[in-house]
């Protein structure tokens, strides 16, 4: 259900849509909504979790979560093209993007027929 509810909150739409609806909104689609925006304002924006999840005093444990580390290959190509970026004016609104390598290949010579 939080997955139906969050890609109904990322297109706007009732949840009754989401499951084949009119697309108008029931008072049952307004009430789900309504919990899911709940929901969300009491998740941390950092690590996802609640607070209630680590508060024994309200079901939770203190140690109801372990760390866990990954290194995203993406991500360290980005910070690394990051480095490239100028930190005065000229470098402002520079976004970084990852391509897959036949796009980027694609992208640098325009003149050739697109393989599609």
């Amino acid at each position: 259900m939080r997955a139906e509810l969050e890609l109904c909150a990322k297109f706007r739409i009732p949840h009754s849509q989401l499951l084949g609806g009119d697309g108008r909104w029931t008072e049952l689609d307004r009430a789900k909504a309504l919990a899911w925006e709940e929901w969300q304002r009491s998740v941390c924006p950092e690590c996802h979790t609640r607070l209630s999840e680590w508060d024994p005093q309200r079901g939770g444990d203190r140690h109801a979560y372990v760390t866990d580390t990954l290194r995203c290959p993406g991500c360290e190509l980005i910070e690394q093209e990051r480095d490239h970026v100028p930190t005065d004016r000229s470098g402002y609104g520079v976004k970084i993007q990852l391509l897959p390598r036949h796009h980027q290949h694609q992208a640098k010579t325009p003149d050739q027929p697109s393989r599609t």
